[in-house]
């Protein structure tokens, strides 16, 4: 499949439940999978010295225990443009657009990482990073990685390291991406996940998510996906630690 067949697939899976995006990622050799959602994440460890880990979330925002029956889920595609074609419920691009940019950069040698209950406060992660059963994959995850990326921002160029980010590893993320950080307010998975390293959340297209008129512009999630093809393949990626302060 293509890229836009693959974004596809991933947009179409049922909205109110991950575990389509887990059973596909559950496919890959060397996949493992804790948990049940939303206290659930999937484990694939990559196979470079240098590896970096690539996160996404399973869960969407219509994802929710007291939420409606979900309706019928369509993508309709128009002008470079997804959305959805229901009234009540978006497209589910945050973050079905990252898992697709996942499965597409799989073979660089880079671990994933997929989270479920992101969308509930970081359920995943919070209970993966605070279980003493998991504490060797926490480790792992912050002893042989060189920095996180995770693929669940809003727009076309933003970047966002939040607080686990430093002026070396911004400087960085800038000059690979040309993005820019418009404010390090809120959270996702990585201020969880990054204990002892840096992490970085990249814009992958979408626009008015957690509302019904959500939507996705393709040009910007295949200029992402592009340029973190080109980064990601580099040779010798460096490490960049967190201050003792905040592990």
């Amino acid at each position: 499949m293509n890229e836009y067949e693959v974004l596809r697939e991933f947009l179409e899976m049922p909205l109110f439940s991950g575990d389509a995006v887990f059973s596909r990622f559950h496919e890959l050799p060397g996949a493992v999978l804790h948990g049940r959602g939303p206290e659930r994440f999937l484990y694939v460890r990559g196979t470079r010295d240098d590896r970096v880990l690539l996160v996404a979330h399973a869960d969407t925002f219509w994802d929710r225990p007291d939420g409606p029956a979900e309706p019928g889920h369509k993508v309709i595609y128009s002008d470079g443009i997804l959305s959805s074609s229901s009234d009540t419920h978006g497209l589910g691009a945050d973050d079905r657009a990252g898992c697709a940019m996942l499965w597409l950069l799989k073979d660089l040698g880079h671990s994933l990482f997929i989270t479920d209950g992101e969308e509930q406060g970081g359920a995943g992660s919070s209970w993966l990073m605070g279980s003493a059963e998991h504490a060797g994959i926490a480790a792992e995850i912050n002893d042989t990685h060189r920095f996180i990326v995770q693929f669940d921002r809003r727009n076309g160029t933003d970047f966002k390291c939040y607080t686990v980010g430093t002026d070396a590893f911004r400087e960085y993320v800038r000059a690979r991406t040309g993005y820019r950080e418009p404010d390090r307010r809120s959270f996702t998975d990585i201020v969880t996940l990054c204990r002892s390293i840096a992490g970085v959340n990249l814009s992958i297209g979408y626009h008015h998510e957690h509302r019904p008129g959500e939507y996705l512009a393709f040009r910007e999630w295949l200029h992402t996906l592009t340029l973190c093809r080109a980064w990601l393949a580099e040779k010798e990626l460096p490490r960049f630690p967190l201050p003792e302060e905040r592990r």
